[in-house]
């Protein structure tokens, strides 16, 4: 089967959309749980259990934790997806299984998850706890880590919307870092057997999102998991989930992880990792703060009794009412945005804002706002 086939197969259809929590995965990992792979490795703050998912039998550990940020769950879809074909009778799935051994933590924030917040229920970001591991999830992750002794790491997450491919106007829609394992960033051995599997992912990627696969930032902070397991030597892989056109719930975006996942391991594999990818890694493009949800163009605006033409930008702000994550558009910037993008444009042509006899924009407010009293707009978008 190809990529997208496996996918489509294997995909888990009873998880959708940005809020996933321990208690709705759990059952699929016992439906999986056929000989103990199902352990619990620790409790969190609020003490839920954090559980680990093993298979396979080969020579080479492979540790995968996702939702280290509770709000981040694009990348837990993915994995289960990705547990249900290791879990198959796919040829593949069998090569990989012989090769490798996999363990993974689905939910590392089960509290976070709940909550829908990227810190856990301490409001910590455990992603800038690897060092004083103060925070009983950093504890759990780092005693896996220290019994696997995986010989590969892949720390999954998801990016905002906010993220483009340079200045390309491209959405980043999958974004890799092989993180540095020191403040100048320098190349050893560990982190370039990253560089190369992340280079094939790319090359594989290109192939159905071209344009759109950013490379995120590698300065060094020890406190970041990934720089910390890079610096003890143990090559590891930053996943981040970003935008696809329209594809706010990122039921796309999984399926590029999954193809990530499918590319990953092949490469590891075929033993592709015996050139030089240097450059390769290097020419995916950095990401870039360059977008914005919506963008309107060419508005009138009066201010103290001042007509002039202006921008505004609206971002989204995910909220957590009655178990569903909401997206709710605020105005975030006004005027200059010559060198920003909106996943949404729209040109007024010169119509004049209105909102509740207010005539200008202001920031932090709830994008509810009319078009010469004509064309309404709900929460960012035209109302009809």
């Amino acid at each position: 089967m190809e990529a997208l086939e496996l996918f489509l197969h294997y995909k888990e259809q009873s998880i959708q959309g940005r809020y996933l929590t321990l208690e709705m995965i759990l059952p699929l990992l016992e439906k999986h749980n056929t000989n103990n792979q199902l352990q619990q490795v620790g409790l969190s703050v609020l003490q839920k259990p954090i559980f680990s998912y093993q298979i396979g039998y080969g020579k080479t550990k492979v540790l995968l934790w996702s939702q280290m940020h509770g709000n981040e769950s694009t990348t837990t879809k993915a994995l289960l997806d990705f547990i249900n074909f290791l879990n198959s009778e796919n040829e593949l799935a069998h090569l990989f299984l012989e090769a490798f051994t996999f363990l993974a933590i689905p939910i590392l924030n089960p509290d976070g998850a709940e909550l829908y917040t990227r810190e856990n229920a301490n409001k910590v970001d455990l992603n800038r706890d690897s060092q004083n591991l103060t925070q009983p999830e950093s504890m759990a992750l780092r005693g896996v880590f220290e019994i696997f002794q995986p010989d590969y790491c892949f720390n999954l997450h998801d990016q905002r919307t906010i993220f483009g491919v340079a200045d390309t106007g491209k959405p980043a829609t999958v974004s890799f870092l092989a993180p540095s394992y020191n403040e100048a960033r320098d190349i050893n051995e560990t982190r370039l057997k990253a560089i190369k599997v992340i280079a094939n992912c790319n090359k594989v990627l290109q192939n159905y999102i071209p344009g759109q696969v950013g490379r995120f930032d590698d300065s060094f902070n020890i406190n970041c998991i990934g720089d910390t397991f890079q610096f003890l030597g143990v090559p590891t892989i930053l996943f981040e989930a970003g935008h696809f056109a329209n594809d706010y719930q990122r039921e796309e975006t999984r399926k590029y992880i999954f193809f990530s996942f499918l590319a990953s391991f092949s490469t590891l594999f075929e033993n592709d990792v015996v050139d030089n990818k240097i450059n390769q890694y290097l020419n995916i493009p950095q990401n870039k703060v360059v977008f914005y949800d919506f963008i309107y163009k060419n508005i009138k605006i009066n201010y103290d009794g001042n007509e002039k033409i202006t921008n505004f930008a609206l971002q989204y702000k995910e909220e957590l009412i009655d178990g569903n994550v909401k997206f709710i558009a605020y105005i975030a910037a006004i005027d200059n945005l010559d060198s920003n993008f909106g996943h949404y444009e729209y040109d007024a042509h010169g119509a004049l804002y209105s909102n509740h006899q207010v005539t200008f924009p202001k920031i932090n407010e709830i994008a509810n706002f009319s078009l010469d009293n004509e064309v309404i707009f709900v929460n960012g978008m035209i109302n009809v």
